[in-house]
């Protein structure tokens, strides 16, 4: 009987996957293999030994093709999307991630990114891993779909991907990362939805984005910028705020204490 419901589990995957889906619920599995939920997880756990599955999260599978046996995994983009409506999340992949999305591909990430609404705690599954931030207002966030080869997955949009490496340097590399990345995304950013963008973060964010910006050699993408923050920053804003900034020099330009030297990699 086991080795008839272990045949049986392998057929499921082959169905599923001749339709198109490769992501499935553990209650999915014992249903179609018409067992109990402690059988259903011996097929599962037998199948994920033999390397056809991985469980990114409790409850949840992939099953892996053949091009992905050595990563132990689907990539992250093509099940993320799946898993996050699974668990009634707003998400959109950012930070490098999304910088990559868009041509900006100047260090591989070693990591997905994605945003959430609350903190999560990282997941592995196989090789790959999936680290989450948290983006306040994430329902603001302007963001576009990408196709994978198993559906779609949302990604921030170039503009507000900028505004968002201004705005976690510490888990890119630091600021001068963020402005290489800021240089190589400098061609396909429209100068009023990065406005626009900016409207979506806190004021400091434009002041050191519009700066980097400059830095990066992308300076005739921010004079909407600039104005934006004329006409509203209130106050100075540190470059980095973890460093001392006593002696910093001033821009005057994006009302900004330059406390930090930034080098781009251009």
């Amino acid at each position: 009987m086991i080795s008839e419901n272990r045949l049986y589990a392998r057929d499921y995957l082959t169905r599923l996957a001749a339709s198109g889906r490769y992501h499935f619920e553990s209650s999915d599995a014992q249903k179609a293999l018409g067992v109990s939920p402690a059988a259903a997880k011996l097929a599962l756990n037998r199948l994920a030994k033999q390397g056809l599955i991985a469980s990114p999260a409790r409850g949840f599978y992939v099953i892996i093709p053949p091009e992905y046996q050595s990563l132990g995994s689907l990539p992250a983009d093509q099940f993320i999307p799946a898993l996050m409506q699974r668990m009634g999340l707003t998400y959109y992949a950012g930070l490098l991630t999304a910088a990559q999305y868009h041509g900006a591909a100047h260090q591989r990430p070693q990591e997905f990114q994605v945003m959430l609404a609350k903190s999560r705690r990282p997941l592995i599954s196989g090789a790959v891993r999936v680290a989450f931030f948290v983006r306040k207002d994430i329902a603001a966030i302007p963001t576009q779909s990408f196709n994978t080869p198993r559906g779609t997955v949302l990604v921030s949009t170039p503009e507000a991907t900028a505004v968002d490496l201004v705005g976690y340097p510490n888990h890119i590399g630091g600021l001068d990362q963020a402005a290489t990345v800021l240089g190589e995304l400098a061609e396909t950013l429209n100068a009023e939805k990065l406005v626009a963008a900016a409207q979506t973060a806190p004021m400091p964010w434009a002041q050191r984005l519009g700066y980097l910006l400059t830095k990066a050699g992308a300076g005739d993408r921010t004079e909407a910028l600039k104005s934006y923050v004329r006409q509203h920053a209130r106050q100075s804003a540190v470059l980095l705020p973890t460093a001392p900034h006593d002696e910093a020099a001033r821009d005057d330009d994006w009302k900004l204490i330059v406390n930090a030297e930034v080098e781009p990699e251009l």
